[in-house]
């Protein structure tokens, strides 16, 4: 069969949406989980950990042997972890599905992250990985309410299956579509020392790590805290990270703007402002108006609206002095972000009972220190970076 190249503009959202696909449609099934294998927070952080840790060799893979291979491997991998974790009839053999399934989805998101880089110059990542994310969103949107619908009516088994569905069909779209990108001139010699001693890596990987901390925190906890604690039914929760989204969109969309008129340090501060804001509002909810839900809502809307300027920044910055290494620059960005987000995400679960004596406290404090974090970093390290250079 011919293969015709598809516009990468095209497969760069849906590439990036194999994250929100395992996850935020995962979200409504969690407590169905619990019920059916006795427990589901601990496959959603092992998940984020295979994820964070997978990256580090699949970026060495990528600039080894291209692109093509090892994102098609990916994907294959993708396909059947999500059938394994569908048949799972224990709490370990459903962890373990979903780790590999998280070791996979590693080689996904380098290669598609990579190839911007391949394909772009570090002035224009910014805008493409904006545009990339938007796209992931409008995917992103729809998945929470379709996990929780296809939770309620046909059992949590079947959201896995869509994940799979979802990750086959992507594979004979890239099968068919996608050429190799990797530039033959880039394969340079250099290592893990040239990435860290790179002080624009250094500052922008923390902060593309601070905002998905606190977001990822949410989203571990957030079924527990307005289902099971504040008593919203599994359909109607799906609501909410489906709202978040919409915010997001709006905000990668809005970062694009900024980017043309501002730079990318102002940018970021005013995405910080909004992350600490949001963050601050939530802890004020759950201070003066425990077990209300608009608290937290209006809190998370704003927080998105900070996280959709810190992706598109974060990602890009950490790679864009690294032409030569961007498989490793992109995966060492990547794993720091979810070893970030595993170690807020199993500490803040270890604070969450059954009885919910914390209220949602064990989701919003991760969130108020994320947001402090993204003040520090846009306020005081990028600044500096940039007199110095």
């Amino acid at each position: 069969m011919l293969r015709r190249p598809l516009s990468f503009g095209l497969l760069l959202p849906l590439l990036l949406a194999a994250q929100p696909v395992a996850t935020d449609s995962y979200l409504a099934a969690l407590p169905a989980i619990a019920k059916a294998l006795g427990s589901a927070s601990t496959s959603l952080t092992v998940f984020a950990l295979a994820f964070g840790i997978g990256q580090l060799p699949m970026g060495s893979l990528a600039d080894r042997f291209g692109r093509r291979h090892v994102l098609l491997a990916g994907l294959a991998g993708y396909v059947i972890a999500a059938l394994a974790g569908a048949l799972a009839v224990s709490t370990l053999m459903l962890t373990a599905a979903r780790a590999m399934q998280g070791f996979s989805m590693a080689a996904i998101l380098v290669c598609a992250r990579a190839a911007v880089r391949d394909l772009h110059p570090a002035r224009d990542g910014p805008h493409v990985m904006a545009r990339g994310l938007t796209g992931l969103g409008m995917v992103a949107l729809v998945l929470p309410i379709l996990g929780a619908f296809i939770t309620q009516h046909a059992g949590w088994r079947w959201v896995l299956v869509g994940m799979s569905l979802y990750a086959l069909v992507l594979w004979v779209m890239c099968w068919r579509g996608f050429a190799e990108t990797r530039q033959e001139a880039h394969q340079q010699a250099g290592g893990v020392r040239e990435i860290f001693a790179d002080a624009e890596f250094r500052g922008w990987a923390m902060l593309a790590a601070a905002t998905y901390g606190g977001m990822f925190c949410f989203l571990l906890l957030s079924p527990m805290v307005y289902i099971a604690y504040i008593g919203l039914s599994p359909g109607l929760y799906g609501w909410i990270p489906s709202g978040g989204t919409l915010i997001y969109i709006l905000s990668t969309i809005g970062c694009r703007h900024l980017l043309r008129r501002q730079s990318m340090v102002r940018t970021v501060q005013q995405g910080a402002t909004l992350s600490l804001v949001g963050a601050g509002i939530q802890g004020l909810g759950c201070w003066l108006l425990p077990g209300h839900a608009w608290p937290l809502l209006l809190g998370h809307g704003i927080y998105c609206m900070g996280h959709g300027i810190h992706q598109p920044c974060g990602q890009a910055g950490a790679v864009g002095n690294l032409p030569h290494l961007a498989g490793r620059a992109v995966s060492w960005s990547g794993f720091i972000m979810m070893f970030v987000a595993f170690c807020l995400g199993q500490t803040a679960a270890a604070f969450d009972d059954p009885s919910h004596s914390l209220g949602a406290w064990p989701m919003v404090v991760p969130m108020m220190l994320a947001g402090t974090v993204l003040a520090l970093l846009a306020f005081i390290w990028l600044p500096r970076l940039r007199t110095a250079s």
